[in-house]
């Protein structure tokens, strides 16, 4: 990755406009598997002069959850430059989950392509959750309906 697409933690200065724009991509909060996480409690990461950005919770240790990850442009290393910074920030954790949809198999690929693994599937949450935030699409990529969500983790032992 080059030196523009650098990864960092957002700075007070960064946070507030990094919010801004995850809020706009996701809605805040965001709800998976039954769960709030706002994104003024979530580690924000940028990618470059806003070229991606990734939000994680860290309340829930051993887990750190990838509340959300966007990368605007595709085939520059944005999403994987993102996950590693992630990673390496989580000396604490010994495991990195995040939620998607059924509808989502370019996610599936792009996480399962760097070691995540299936942990769950929830048929019908995305359902329920959409009665507490009717934002949420009820067709999703490819047209596939948006119905239920899938946890991936990856493992972080370190040693």
């Amino acid at each position: 990755m080059s030196d523009t697409l650098a990864v960092r933690r957002a700075g007070a200065a960064e946070r507030k406009a990094a919010i801004a724009r995850l809020t706009a991509e996701w809605g805040d909060p965001v709800r998976v598997h039954g769960e709030a996480y706002a994104f003024h409690d979530c580690e924000i990461f940028i990618a470059g002069d806003f070229a991606g950005l990734a939000a994680v919770c860290l309340r829930d240790s051993p887990v750190a959850e990838l509340v959300a990850i966007n990368a605007f442009e595709r085939g520059r290393g944005i999403g994987t430059g993102l996950i590693e910074a992630v990673v390496a920030s989580l000396q604490e954790f010994d495991t990195l989950r995040l939620t998607t949809t059924n509808d989502n198999l370019d996610a599936l690929r792009f996480y399962q392509r760097r070691g995540f693994q299936l942990s769950a599937v929830r048929p019908g949450a995305v359902d329920e959750a959409r009665r507490l935030k009717p934002s949420i699409p009820a067709l999703g990529d490819y047209r596939i309906p948006v119905r239920d969500e899938i946890d991936l983790v990856l493992c972080l032992a370190r040693g």
